[in-house]
């Protein structure tokens, strides 16, 4: 039933709006088929449901498709999961004076302060049944009821929805109405994980540091920037903000190494001394003239086979780019494995080259 634009070849005979750049940054291809997706949708006026994990972007999202849109009014965000389920009608609908205990005046709701704009439910999966019955009556007939209220309001707004629910499955055991799903979901953008879009990272942190205040700059090694594109963060741009904040907090005004970059990935810091110490590196070279392994155990009683490996990982790749005069594909060939496959394991293992 859904179908998610982003990976859609129809977006692709369209340009992109050059407004987008400035809202949403990123030029990987699934980003570039996102932005695509809005320059379509945004101008018209029907729902549209933003699915994506946690942190990702939703609301970006959401700001762009208003910005696009041409509409003269407001964007209106909720957030329905932070509103108690018994507020949250009174919230979106308004209520009149005296409807009930503690309405001593009227109220304007949500969707009224929405008018000739958007209004953006983000999580509308929390939203209760009972109130899920109301906001499909809303769209339907384009006037609402406040609470304790008579006759039906006008309105006009353009609904934009995101979760990161499973909707179809929250239909299947009752918790979502499959007729306002159907209504909510006229087009469906899948916002990606930060992961599917790892090569946008030095682009995100440059506009971070353009809104950060205090003056200071991030700077990082290309082996740094090589380790926070090999992560997964789960948190995505969220998270990745995080480490910003932190690694401009740690390390001010300094180039940012491999071993820091990993420090201000945790949020949780061991001070000793006023500060914190750089890990030793997670990989060094294999010691020359290291070739009697059993001598090694013998007279050590024991080996980290892992780190002994990694090392011995080290020198082969290194070996072969060096052969290979720092060509990547070359040194893929040379070591029989895909030229994607050898890049993930330089980046981490801290490699570098500048070579294709």
């Amino acid at each position: 039933m859904t179908s998610y634009w982003p990976t859609s070849s129809i977006t692709e005979q369209f340009p992109i709006d050059l407004r987008l750049d400035a809202v949403l940054v990123g030029d990987a291809p699934v980003m570039r088929r996102l932005k695509q997706a809005i320059s379509i949708i945004a101008p018209s006026d029907v729902p549209v449901l933003i699915n994506g994990p946690t942190g990702a972007g939703k609301e970006v999202v959401a700001n762009a498709m208003h910005l696009m849109s041409g509409r003269t009014g407001p964007m209106i965000p909720v957030n329905c999961g932070a509103i108690p389920a018994d507020l949250l009608e009174s919230e979106l609908f308004g209520h009149e004076k005296g409807s009930f205990t503690g309405a001593t005046a009227q109220r304007i709701g949500l969707i009224e302060q929405a008018e000739g704009g958007t209004l953006f439910l983000d999580e509308i999966g929390e939203t209760p049944l009972h109130v899920q019955v109301k906001l499909l009556r809303a769209l339907e007939t384009q006037t609402i009821q406040r609470v304790g209220g008579g006759a039906p309001i006008p309105v006009n707004f353009r609904l934009l929805s995101a979760t990161h629910r499973d909707l179809q499955q929250d239909v299947a055991q009752k918790r979502f109405r499959e007729d306002l799903l159907f209504r909510i979901e006229v087009f469906s953008l899948s916002v990606p994980a930060l992961c599917e879009h790892a090569e946008d990272i030095p682009q995100i942190l440059r506009t971070m540091e353009q809104g950060s205040r205090g003056g200071s700059t991030l700077q990082l090694t290309p082996c740094a920037l090589a380790l926070l594109m090999s992560q997964d963060w789960p948190g995505n741009v969220r998270e990745l903000r995080n480490f910003h904040d932190r690694a401009q907090i740690l390390f001010r005004n300094r180039t940012i190494t491999a071993a820091e970059a990993r420090i201000a990935m945790a949020p949780r810091l061991s001070f000793a001394g006023g500060a914190p110490a750089a890990p030793e590196p997670a990989v060094e070279a294999l010691p020359e003239g290291v070739t009697d392994l059993k001598g090694m155990l013998a007279g050590n009683g024991s080996l980290d086979l892992r780190t002994m490996l990694q090392r011995v990982e080290v020198k082969v790749i290194q070996s072969a780019l060096e052969l290979s005069e720092g060509r990547v594909t070359r040194a893929a060939e040379m070591l029989r494995l895909k030229r994607t496959t050898l890049i993930s394991r330089m980046q981490k293992l801290g490699l570098e080259s500048d070579g294709l």
